[in-house]
């Protein structure tokens, strides 16, 4: 015990200042998440094929990447030889613009034209 707190005795005020940041970070990234959110959190509509496979007319967009990942996982769709490459079946076909297969990195560009503008 002594050795430790002799060991961290010296960083003792950084330790506190990061509590102090982290708590001023939760608190105020806790306000913004109990309205409509921002950025990639918030809530906003999604095309009719992309609302069918995640069940919801509205989505975020890192719930929806989520969701597909959860199912991708849950059905096996990952390339064993490539992991990098998920092999789509007839529902992730509807989302991917009929693609055989999708790279780990093209899951957003596919996405992207799924979430609609609001005005």
């Amino acid at each position: 015990m002594m050795a430790t707190s002799r060991l961290f005795g010296r960083c003792g005020g950084s330790l506190e200042a990061a509590k102090a940041f982290s708590a001023s970070f939760a608190s105020s990234s806790s306000s913004s998440s109990s309205g409509n959110g921002r950025g990639l959190m918030r809530v906003i509509p999604v095309s009719p094929q992309l609302a069918k496979f995640l069940g919801a007319s509205e989505a975020s967009r890192t719930d929806a990447i989520k969701k597909i990942w959860d199912y991708i996982k849950l059905h096996n769709l990952q390339n064993p030889a490539n992991k990098k490459e998920i092999i789509c079946d007839e529902k992730l076909k509807t989302i991917f613009a009929g693609k055989e297969s999708v790279g780990m990195l093209e899951i957003s560009k596919y996405l992207s034209p799924h979430f609609l503008k609001s005005k």
